[in-house]
């Protein structure tokens, strides 16, 4: 592994851990860990008529005509705008596609707002809008309606991008945490943290043996696949902010059981395990964009993998744990030494705005 000579400044690449009292947002608000939540339960949710926080989901399940919909909004701010494998206009179709299947819903349809800061090549918002309508095609889904805003130059950062999303559910599927059970299989569908890794190393300008690209990609026709041996599913996340360490914890916590994980069973490539350990950075936090976790019954475990292999985005998928009644609300990991360790629900972000 080589360095550019170039060193940049470490003290960057992490955010402060904030006190979870203070009056003012700080970045570790918007991680996808413990400050998000806190933000979200105590600010947001009781100010919106709310008075106990929903379970943690991907996206809401709404009935509308008699026909059961997923609905889903996301905010993308990743920077740089464009990096090995994607661009900010990639997030934002498959971030809120991925959302909507993580519902076992079959996405359809797209809005999209684009915040432009003043200044920004026109060449840059074409690359992007290139971008995000190839996604679109790519995924299967039609960006059917949407709106532009400009704010002043030093008040943005070239741009932002928000996507909300409507899917069908498919008959029969119900995947909620509250279903997983003891005995349940965790499979993640491949490899983890590559996303996050490539965000870092294109936003330092640091420079690998092999490229790390980042995975993100539409995860609609897996999922289908996956259903298509049985919808009888737990629950499906996509990793993203905080990794699969966070989408583990909100599991565990909303479904009152235990998740045991077998450390070495988790698919990490080479170059993020070498990146992470010299950056010191835990690849479980790491966030991914086209990775999936599943909840699946211990008889269905074996077919689904299986079905998940035979598909383009779930040719590397493993089981990598179990769920357990022991310590309810907690993740462990059995290392490859024998040892046992605390999966914690990230504070904050170990990567700000790699999303």
């Amino acid at each position: 592994m080589s360095e550019t000579t170039a060193a940049p400044d470490m003290l960057s690449w992490t955010c402060p851990a904030p006190l979870r009292d203070r009056p003012r947002v700080v970045m570790g608000h918007g991680g996808g860990g413990a400050l998000s939540a806190e933000l979200v339960e105590q600010v947001i949710v009781p100010a919106l008529g709310g008075r106990e926080p929903a379970p943690p989901t991907d996206s809401a399940t709404v009935e509308l005509g008699g026909a059961r919909l997923a609905f889903s909004t996301d905010s993308f701010v990743v920077r740089p705008l464009f990096f090995p494998g994607g661009s900010i206009g990639d997030l934002a179709v498959n971030g809120t596609v991925n959302d909507l299947a993580m519902s076992g819903a079959r996405p359809a349809f797209l809005s999209c707002g684009l915040i432009l800061e003043e200044g920004v090549g026109i060449d840059t918002v074409a690359r992007v809008a290139e971008a995000l309508g190839a996604a679109a095609h790519a995924a299967g889904v039609r960006v059917v309606t949407g709106d532009t805003k400009v704010v002043e130059a030093g008040h943005g950062d070239g741009v932002y991008i928000n996507t909300s999303g409507i899917g069908l559910i498919q008959s029969g599927v119900d995947l909620r945490p509250e279903r997983v059970v003891p005995g349940d299989v965790v499979i993640v569908s491949g490899a983890v943290g590559v996303h996050g890794v490539a965000i870092m190393s294109e936003r330092e300008n640091l420079r690998f043996e092999v490229e790390i690209v980042s995975d993100c990609a539409p995860l609609g026709g897996l999922v289908e696949a996956m259903l298509a041996v049985t919808p009888d599913l737990r629950v499906l996340r996509d990793p993203t902010r905080g990794g699969l360490a966070a989408s583990l914890n909100e599991i565990a916590t909303a479904s009152g059981t235990g998740i045991v994980v077998q450390e070495r069973a988790v698919p990490v490539p080479a170059p993020v395990a070498s990146a992470c350990a010299m950056l010191g950075l835990d690849p479980m936090y790491v966030a991914n964009e086209g990775k999936l976790v599943a909840f699946v019954p211990r008889e269905h475990a074996d077919a689904v993998l299986a079905a998940m292999r035979a598909h383009e985005r779930g040719s590397e998928a493993a089981i990598i744990g179990e769920v357990v009644a022991d310590h309810p609300g907690m993740v462990v990991a059995r290392t490859g030494l024998g040892g046992t360790r605390v999966v914690d629900m990230p504070l904050g972000e170990q990567l700000p705005r790699i999303c």
